[in-house]
């Protein structure tokens, strides 16, 4: 799936998971900026809610922004979101409240029963790493 009609889906599924009522409404600041072809990139603000004791960007938010990305990077390549095997993180540096940070992910491969995600994300005002993650899914249907 490429172009506006993937786009269109990725609002639509975006959209969805803010509206609920459990877990996934910390995505409802999130914005999908494009998407298609194996690829999603989001962005959002760092607010008071997705910071740590400590006051940075929280690590299990940031677990959470590369599972929901990456899936949806791959719901591009129409290919169903799966169930997640493996999920890894490293957190190369912090962001504080008010940091606006972009999310990249991109589909390395989707196969018949695996699919294999990836994603960076930065901060906007300088591109400098924040986190790196992606993910193994199984997708057979």
């Amino acid at each position: 799936m490429s172009g506006k009609k993937a786009l269109d889906a990725l609002k639509t599924v975006a959209d969805h998971m803010a509206k609920s009522k459990g877990f996934d409404r910390l995505m409802k600041d999130v914005k999908i900026i494009s998407g298609g072809d194996g690829q999603c990139i989001a962005e959002f603000t760092v607010a008071e809610e997705h910071l740590n004791q400590a006051g940075g960007l929280h690590g299990g938010f940031t677990a959470t922004l590369v599972d929901n990305v990456t899936t949806y990077a791959l719901m591009t390549k129409d290919c169903p979101p799966g169930v997640s095997v493996d999920l890894h993180v490293s957190y190369l540096k912090g962001a504080r409240e008010g940091d606006e940070v972009v999310i990249d992910a991109k589909t390395v491969k989707a196969g018949r029963t695996l699919a294999f995600i990836e994603c960076e994300m930065r901060h906007k005002k300088d591109n400098s790493v924040i986190a790196k993650g992606g993910q193994t899914k199984f997708v057979a249907q």
